[in-house]
């Protein structure tokens, strides 16, 4: 089987908007470019208010009655709504869940190294599932693991504000707990 090479075009990010002649309304409501309310006209109105300015008429909402358009130049208008779409798309980031795993006889320096990534991962809007796995005679001395994670917790609470979406609980051999950040 053949692999396509060919270079595809982008989608545009932005939705596509009747302008002009396209509008197919009989009145329109009109806003100028600084959004500001003209009021309703019929379409052939709109049309010569926006070639008396040398702009375009966009149709920006046409479920409404009677439809919205704005007198402006469609090149701008589109960058315009494209740069938003953007910035929009770099603040919506999900927060993930993140797993750090701890241990009973875990170092000084390793839980240190544990501290920076969750600071990294609540820092970015992340979840956090601490999980420290017991083994052996460790079983037996569940306080000690329960110990490790509430001096993890209180390290974490110095630099960063976090809230308990889990609280630190035993299944099995396990201590779980889930937090974020305030």
């Amino acid at each position: 089987m053949r692999i396509s090479r060919k270079k595809r075009p982008k989608k545009s990010l932005v939705p596509h908007y009747q302008i002009n002649d396209r509008i197919k309304a009989d009145e329109v409501r009109i806003l100028d470019i600084e959004n500001n309310n003209l009021g309703i006209f019929s379409i052939k109105e709109a049309l010569e208010q926006a070639r008396e300015q040398e702009l375009d008429l966009i149709e920006i909402n046409p479920k409404s009655q009677p439809p919205v358009c704005q007198i402006d130049d469609f090149s701008h208008f589109h960058y315009r709504k494209e740069k938003e779409i953007k910035k929009q798309a770099q603040r919506a980031h999900e927060g993930d869940l993140k797993g750090i795993r701890l241990s009973v006889r875990i170092s000084d320096h390793d839980l240190g190294v544990r501290l920076k990534q969750a600071e990294k991962f609540l820092g970015r809007g992340d979840k956090i599932k601490m999980e420290l796995t017991m083994r052996g005679r460790e079983n037996a001395k569940p306080s000690l693991a329960f110990g490790i994670m509430e001096k993890f917790f209180k390290s974490l609470e110095e630099k960063i504000e976090i809230k308990y979406e889990q609280d630190p609980i035993k299944q099995g051999n396990r201590v779980t707990a889930t937090i974020a950040r305030k």
